[in-house]
């Protein structure tokens, strides 16, 4: 294939904003950013900070290359990630994260089956309020990283009496078979200094400190508890081991 030479402006204007983050001797993460996002965050506009990655099994930083290959690929039917960050997050002493799994029926249609749309607002509330932090969005999550497809046919089965582990379980998967390294290695890219951690599940919590993250305190976030959910909250403390606070589901 013929290498397409790009325009020396549009090489010069995207070349600052891709980085290559190094993952192995042969592979790496590709992170394009920051560009300004103006979100409507519970009827006000919010200026976020987006960036976009991709793991990718070539590394170059021949710029030219490096979209005249992505030119070539759909990327529309592959998932990338995202982070989204506010305030002076590389920077700023005390900043507060997220490690948000996408959530295609929560998040974009607003189900009430689970409380990720909740959870994906409500953290992006916390963090504006906090002053600076970082919502990273975690495209290859989808139904604990069974994919969407997967997820619609376990939706099925927890509406024939299994609970979500049971119906990931039922499929052949494990309960919850996602991996933040590569989140985790865009963090270190971004930020070398502590934060502090959005999330109920002690796994993600876990991952961080493994990788040799210093997490100030943990903030959890529950919320939007309702008949449509009830059940497949109480699945994630009593099988899959997310801490429950005091009060969580003491109200009728």
């Amino acid at each position: 294939m013929t290498q397409t030479k790009f325009d020396s402006k549009i090489l010069s204007i995207l070349e600052d904003k891709i980085q290559l983050i190094k993952t192995n001797e042969n592979g790496g993460i590709y992170l394009v950013g920051p560009v300004n996002l103006p979100v409507n965050l519970f009827e006000e506009t919010v200026n976020f900070q987006w960036y976009s990655w991709l793991n990718y099994d070539e590394i170059t930083e021949d710029y030219n290359q490096i979209i005249e290959k992505l030119s070539s690929v759909n990327l529309a039917e592959l998932q990338q990630s995202s982070v989204l960050t506010y305030g002076d997050f590389s920077y700023s002493d005390d900043a507060i994260i997220r490690m948000h799994s996408i959530c295609h029926t929560g998040d974009i249609f607003g189900s009430k089956r689970c409380d990720c749309g909740f959870q994906l607002k409500q953290s992006m509330k916390n963090i504006v309020e906090h002053g600076t932090g970082a919502l990273f969005y975690l495209a290859n999550h989808e139904g604990r990283g069974i994919g969407l497809f997967s997820k619609a046919m376990a939706y099925i089965l927890q509406e024939n009496d299994y609970d979500t582990v049971e119906a990931n379980e039922a499929l052949g998967f494990v309960d919850d078979a996602r991996n933040y390294s590569d989140a985790i290695h865009v963090l270190k890219a971004l930020r070398s200094k502590p934060v502090t951690l959005m999330t109920n599940n002690p796994k993600k919590l876990e991952a961080l400190k493994n990788a040799g993250l210093t997490v100030l305190k943990r903030v959890p976030l529950w919320g939007d508890r309702s008949e449509f959910n009830e059940k497949y909250l109480k699945t994630k403390i009593n099988r899959s081991g997310h801490i429950e606070e005091e009060e969580t589901f003491s109200k009728n």
